[in-house]
């Protein structure tokens, strides 16, 4: 089927790979003419596993292209909209001048029976909204939410763990709906559930999903601060909840907290929708849910504090790992970097490392110090913090090399991601998050 995808960032690059490996004829647009550059070169301007492969394999097939025409859409029987939605400055309600403008651009393209595919994530209603301006082109709004991890982005576009359609009711919703099972039909046809909607019900799912993550994350977190109080270790008590079926062990890993460009945004934006509707009660707990998420960032420096004594000032200290999450670039919202920024701003020489997210990190807060190889990072400081749980720390550090390394063998697990009786076997001062 020929598509195009409107939006080239993260979520639209994946996106337009990954339909072309499964067959379609994929133009993705953009109005960023060196990200167009990058990508029509089969290179991903940002690091995500598996994507520059399947960039290259689109590209040689002559199923996918790039470009920054609008125009070059048009033939196409189905258009992604995949642009980004971030939070408005100085607010929490959603920011969705880029989806607007993807509609108005692509307006004069649209043919009677076109399928427009919102994947953005917007708050509820905006579909409805948009719907009454692409109704005169006589093409057919429907909303597909994506639910992809970072780091795993490239495997949950194919191998989703279901697909949502929101669709209007009536022939041409149907036909819409159909049209979207095609597309997706080698992800169906290998048992993806797949769920047809309204449009209103589509567009909560994406918040309300990561609104209940978010929930659990900070619940576990809470947990720590309690089990830090009472004594008590936090992981012991996750694997205990984890056996609880109807509770489960994933997300709940205490630690320094959640980031990234999607959680922390769009569990305001769903708050801020509510409180549009009225309905602002219904979702307050969200409120202290992200304040407990932040908490987290100045437990972590505070343990770092402690451990050196309180004196902090001109202490080399490694932080290991930038971005948000392993196998990602990102450092949008990332609490590795706030909590670097913040033992920075108390006079403490940090040197930060990552195998990704180094560029991008140093791009936005030149005043750290960086250290490309994990081990020159380590070199003579006088306190070790983890804080993004790369396989290069959580996994392949050894605490005996690393000791031969370190003027003081001070570490703080900010993901409760190390063994720490490995740790402190090797003479370490271990501290993680809740824990003994």
């Amino acid at each position: 089927m020929r598509m195009s995808v409107i939006g080239c960032g993260y979520l639209g690059a994946v996106h337009a790979a990954a339909m072309a490996s499964i067959g379609h004829d994929v133009v993705g647009i953009d109005v960023d003419e060196d990200r167009i550059s990058t990508l029509s070169s089969g290179e991903a301007p940002f690091f995500e596993p598996q994507l520059s492969e399947l960039l290259q394999a689109g590209l040689a097939s002559g199923r996918l292209r790039f470009s920054a025409r609008m125009q070059d859409a048009e033939g196409s029987a189905v258009h992604f909209i995949a642009v980004g939605t971030p939070q408005l400055p100085g607010g929490h309600a959603a920011d969705l001048r880029f989806v607007d403008a993807a509609i108005d651009g692509l307006l004069p393209h649209l043919r009677a029976g076109d399928v427009v595919a919102g994947k953005s994530t917007v708050p509820v209603g905006t579909a409805e909204r948009l719907a009454e301006r692409l109704s005169p082109t006589r093409a057919t709004l429907v909303w597909n939410p994506e639910f992809l991890r970072e780091g795993w982005a490239v495997h949950d576009t194919l191998t989703p763990d279901r697909l949502v359609v929101g669709a209007p009711s009536g022939p041409d919703g149907d036909r819409a709906a159909d049209t979207l099972r095609q597309v997706y039909a080698p992800a169906i046809d290998a048992g993806t559930p797949y769920l047809v909607t309204d449009l209103a019900t589509a567009e909560l799912v994406k918040g309300a999903a990561n609104a209940f993550l978010a929930t659990k994350i900070s619940f576990i977190n809470a947990m720590a601060e309690i089990a830090e109080a009472a004594g008590a270790d936090v992981t012991l008590l996750a694997d205990a909840l984890g056996h609880d079926t109807r509770i489960g062990r994933r997300y709940l890993g205490a630690g320094i907290g959640f980031g990234g460009g999607c959680l922390p945004k769009d569990i305001r934006a769903f708050a801020a929708r509510a409180e549009e509707l009225g309905r602002g009660d219904a979702v307050g707990f969200l409120r202290e849910v992200d304040m407990i998420n932040l908490r987290r960032r100045d437990r972590a420096v505070q343990l770092v504090v402690d451990a050196l004594g309180g004196l902090v000032f001109g202490r080399r200290i490694a932080v290991l790992g930038a971005a948000f999450k392993p196998f990602s670039d990102d450092i949008r919202d990332s609490p590795a970097l706030d909590v670097a920024v913040r033992l920075r701003g108390l006079g403490a020489d940090v040197v930060v490392t990552d195998p990704a997210a180094i560029d991008n990190a140093a791009a936005l807060h030149p005043q750290l110090g960086y250290a490309r190889e994990r081990d020159d990072a380590l070199r003579d400081a006088d306190a070790v913090v983890v804080v993004t749980e790369w396989d290069e720390y959580r996994r392949d550090l050894s605490p005996v090399l690393a000791a031969g390394l370190v003027r003081r063998r001070i570490v703080i697990d900010g993901r409760n991601c190390l063994d720490a009786a490995a740790w402190r076997a090797a003479g370490w001062d271990y501290r993680g998050m809740g824990r003994r």
